[in-house]
């Protein structure tokens, strides 16, 4: 038994250390070239294949400089406004989102509150495949450590508007602003970047060009905290 255990020992050694080289070597050439796709984008393609229809991915990848202003204070208002001052993680959002579900919970209501910031799902959507478990969680907070240390806050921004679901086979910003309003993510205005941003929680229910009561509402929130949100020169 003591050679299987040798054996077991050095495979899982060997396994631990290409783990942290693949992940640390991913995380620094991303800093420098697109990400081509995501495991999301793929998942997406097999759930459309295995509903009778045609896969479809759309995207187009931005550089910083091409994307509209609006649209990133837009995100920014709406998923994380403390974005340029965390490290990460924002604690004090995690705070509030759990005593918002405790007493969520307590009253034996469904709608509970998230507190991921924007590191966090840039982190999920380009290394790690869509999953609810601890596991994953933990590499989320490992995979968020290394973009904080590799990539600057402008990087991890650019690549969470390409990357993030804006629709059924719709990922980016400027495949987004093009499938609903027919421009570029440069020429985006105020209105549309926030109707974009306003569908990010659930891209493939809502639509910006149409939106519901509840995404207008939404709209109208984001518009107006965008207003409180400054971009660093």
């Amino acid at each position: 038994m003591k050679p299987f255990f040798k054996k077991a020992k050095v495979f899982l050694l060997k396994t631990i250390l290409w783990f942290f080289v693949l992940s640390i070597g991913s995380t620094i050439l991303f800093r420098f070239v697109p990400v081509p796709f995501t495991i999301l984008m793929l998942q997406r393609s097999v759930e459309q294949i295995i509903a009778g229809e045609k896969p479809r991915i759309k995207k187009n990848w931005v550089e910083w400089n091409n994307i509209s202003s609006n649209m990133k204070r837009a995100v920014i208002a709406s998923e994380d406004q403390n974005f340029f001052s965390h490290s990460g993680f924002d604690f004090e959002a995690i705070k509030k989102a759990t005593k918002f579900n405790e007493r969520q919970v307590s009253k034996k209501k469904k709608k509970l509150r998230g507190a991921s910031t924007i590191s966090q799902q840039t982190a999920k959507n380009v290394f790690l495949f869509p999953a609810r478990s601890w596991f994953r969680k933990g590499l989320e907070v490992y995979f968020t450590f290394l973009i904080e240390i590799f990539w600057s806050k402008e990087r991890i921004l650019e690549v969470y508007l390409n990357v993030i679901e804006t629709g059924k086979g719709v990922y980016g910003v400027d495949a987004a602003a093009d499938y609903y309003f027919h421009t570029s993510a440069k020429n985006l205005n105020a209105n549309q970047a926030a109707a974009i941003a306003a569908i990010i929680p659930n891209p493939r229910k809502w639509s910006a060009s149409a939106p519901t009561a509840y995404v207008n509402k939404r709209k109208a929130w984001i518009l107006r905290q965008m207003n409180y949100m400054v971009l660093p020169k």
